[in-house]
């Protein structure tokens, strides 16, 4: 097996290891940072780094905790490039088996390696869903902010957060944050339950990186098997997730679906300046903009 040295010495080879990810190590903790501008759009590359992260930590018996972090205040993971799904579906594929994110995402949860997100811009949509796939999520209590919003494209959520968010809130709050697709600050998402804790900014650092180091000093076994037992009462089936990732990339190819997008689109849907306000964007949305003709 490799060791985290020689993980790192490829990273910083002439002929980097990764396009979108900007990965460190501390001991058996590793730190990846998302690094994917205009706004950390999840597309074909950043899939691509994702899947090679997680391969080689799997393989290295040495890494017991990654952390992902962004480099861009203002955007944790946005959501995925709508204009290549097929492109990033096919790297999932790498890992998962099977072109689909949201199994992809999955893996990660059943994964021996313990993953925490720490969040301190926008997390929407399949950003939101690869958050909810780390076992611990921990956000900037005054910029972090949170959707779900795919029912306001005439689509399922497809990676994972239908399952996650009805465990983690209950059948009415998931409800209440899909269907309405609103944005939703830190301290609400900890009420709800989306993620462990809001934590003031300027501390947050310092929590994820003394609790990152703190479990990962606890024998791997354990860790493996604690997580295996949760996961045994609290992650969905592959088909369960199989499922809501064939339904959103039936929903998004449907003649409403592609109107739907078209009208976004045309209102500045992925740039960088119009989705620091997602949610309004899409509440401008009319029925006649999204109706296919």
């Amino acid at each position: 097996m490799t060791s985290i040295a020689s993980h790192l010495a490829a990273t910083s080879s002439s002929d980097k290891a990764y396009q979108k990810l900007q990965v460190s190590g501390e001991g058996s903790v590793l730190f990846a940072d998302i690094d994917s501008p205009p706004m950390n759009l999840l597309g074909p590359a950043l899939v691509r780094d994702l899947v090679l992260l997680i391969q080689r930590a799997e393989a290295d018996a040495t890494v017991k905790v990654i952390v992902f972090r962004s480099s861009d205040p203002d955007y944790f993971i946005s959501h995925v490039d709508v204009t290549q799904i097929s492109e990033y579906r096919q790297e999932a594929a790498k890992l998962a088996g099977e072109a689909s994110i949201g199994l992809m995402f999955r893996h990660l949860s059943a994964s021996r390696l313990v993953s925490i997100a720490q969040i301190e811009g926008r997390v929407r949509a399949a950003g939101s869903e690869f958050a909810l796939a780390c076992d611990l999520r921990f956000a900037a209590s005054e910029t972090a902010i949170f959707a779900q919003p795919e029912p306001a494209f005439g689509a399922v959520p497809g990676g994972g957060g239908v399952q996650h968010l009805a465990r983690l809130m209950g059948r009415a709050r998931a409800l209440e944050v899909m269907l309405g697709a609103e944005d939703y600050d830190a301290d609400l998402a900890e009420r709800y339950g989306w993620i462990n804790r809001a934590i003031k900014k300027a501390e947050l650092g310092d929590f994820v990186r003394s609790l990152a180091h703190r479990i990962a000093k606890f024998p791997a076994g354990s860790l493996a098997a604690v997580k295996d037992r949760v996961n045994a009462i609290a992650l969905a089936p592959i088909a369960d997730f199989r499922r809501d990732s064939d339904l959103f990339a039936e929903c998004a190819r449907s003649p409403e679906g592609q109107a739907r997008f078209q009208a976004a689109f045309k209102r500045g849907f992925q740039t960088r300046a119009a989705e620091m306000d997602l949610a309004g964007l899409l509440g401008s949305l009319t029925d006649k903009e999204g109706t296919h003709r």
